[in-house]
């Protein structure tokens, strides 16, 4: 139901009031996660909340600050954070460098007009061409890692004149229609079924399932533009697959004419203890996708980036694959740019492998004491999986590390693999801290 200005008016300042306060008296902070309690079923979805360990026990917090590898709820509670996002937080909370550039951006512009030249978009695509494999050079910008591989999936149509992709088993590459149909799981898959048609799905590290899907396509007279794959799958589970896997891909590619997509949304920027997850093999893709930490942790940008050889039906209409409106734009772009700058002047990818390494090595230790329960570790760098023996299990480690103020990856529905992904930054003392919550955890739950 529609109300008037006023009262518009005195609910919007009544919020604007809290986010400019530099302080929460007790009042106030019980007052925003009462609102936040009323105002998710009314106006947003209850799904989201009960979905949440920060809900699940009735505890009702809301998150407020955040710097580093922390952040805080309204009550200032500090919470060590290992779920970063789902990989956002590579570079940790509001890290100063790339909040400096942001904000500088903001003082001058945040949005573009659509017309004139945006020089901020040049600059960013130009580091992404200096930063990545080989000869990728091209980059369309977007705002989310999902609309990146919608764009990646037109340009293999557009440049090849081909139809049909190959995708993985447990493969994650969004939610949008596009990417949803290259998604090789049935639980978000089915509701939308039929989806895109054109995708045939193979299980993930068997290249020659991969190469077996093209052929019968082939003769079955079928065309294929291309193959999309995770270097590592995230969202499936931390699934690392055999060192010769990318680069029989890249070579069944190159015999059979289709591009190679990497999805590099999860694991790009550093997250495996290398600049990128394709860097572990050396093989260059034809397109490859970044999304999550591209933005610093600060701002939400994606990108696809392509070979200049792929990129002529550009040329003849710059409009073809999309035109987001939002896609690049300066306050964006400048997070990015920060974000490039910090990731080599500070070698992220070398911090990331040394404390990966720790941490990964320590949770094995605590496998092989509880194996009963902990049934596999897994991971490169700071993109680890904490295996359980079930769901349900894996959900209790999770709700009973974040009372405990630790967050971890693990939802409601998905919780047998708990991802950790802490960002950089984050201390040996609160690594450590994590480890010793996980095997109290894991003793305390029979």
């Amino acid at each position: 139901m529609r109300e008037s200005y006023e009262a518009v008016k005195q609910e919007a300042e009544r919020v604007l009031g809290y986010i400019e306060s530099d302080h929460l008296d007790p009042e106030t902070q019980e007052r925003i996660v009462k609102d936040s309690l009323q105002n998710f079923p009314l106006y947003v979805t209850e799904a989201i909340l009960k979905s949440r360990k920060s809900y699940a026990d009735d505890i009702g917090v809301a998150e407020w600050e955040d710097e580093g590898a922390v952040f805080h709820d309204t009550k200032g509670n500090e919470y060590i954070d290992c779920l970063g996002g789902y990989g956002v937080y590579l570079l940790g909370h509001r890290h100063p460098r790339v909040v400096a550039a942001v904000r500088s951006q903001l003082n001058h512009q945040a949005l573009h007009s659509q017309e004139l030249i945006d020089p901020l978009r040049g600059y960013l695509s130009k580091l992404v061409a200096m930063i990545t494999p080989g000869d990728l050079q091209h980059s369309y910008l977007v705002n989310a890692g999902t609309e990146a591989n919608e764009m990646a999936l037109k340009l293999a149509r557009l440049a090849t004149g081909k139809t049909w992709f190959i995708s993985t088993e447990k493969g994650f590459h969004g939610k949008t229609m596009g990417s949803l149909s290259a998604t090789g799981k049935g639980l978000y898959r089915k509701p939308y079924l039929p989806l895109v048609p054109g995708f045939q799905h193979v299980p993930y590290g068997q290249a020659d399932a991969v190469e077996q899907a093209i052929y019968q396509l082939i003769q079955a007279g079928e065309t294929v533009a291309g193959v999309i794959v995770e270097p590592i799958q995230g969202e499936g589970g931390v699934n690392i697959p055999p060192d010769n896997y990318l680069p029989r891909l890249r070579e069944i590619c190159d015999r059979y004419e289709c591009m190679l997509i990497v999805d590099e949304v999860q694991t790009g920027m550093g997250r495996t203890g290398k600049l990128f997850g394709v860097d572990h093999s050396g093989v260059v893709p034809d397109i490859m996708t970044l999304g999550k930490a591209f933005g610093g942790g600060v701002a939400p940008i994606a990108a696809m980036v392509t070979q200049h050889r792929f990129w002529n039906k550009m040329e003849e209409n710059p409009f073809i694959l999309g035109s987001s409106t939002f896609g690049g734009n300066p306050m964006s772009a400048a997070a990015a740019i920060a974000a490039i700058d910090t990731v080599v002047s500070e070698d992220v990818p070398g911090i990331v492998a040394k404390k990966g390494e720790y941490f990964l090595s320590s949770l094995k230790t605590l496998e092989q004491q509880h194996s009963q329960k902990l049934v596999d570790v897994r991971g490169r760098g700071f993109l680890i999986g904490m295996e359980f023996r079930d769901d349900a299990l894996g959900y209790e480690v999770a709700k009973s590390l974040f009372r405990r103020h630790i967050l971890v990856g693990g939802t409601l529905n998905n919780s047998r693999v708990i991802r950790i992904e802490p960002p950089y930054c984050i201390t040996e003392e609160q690594i450590n801290a994590v480890l010793n919550a996980v095997d109290s955890a894991l003793q305390e739950i029979s």
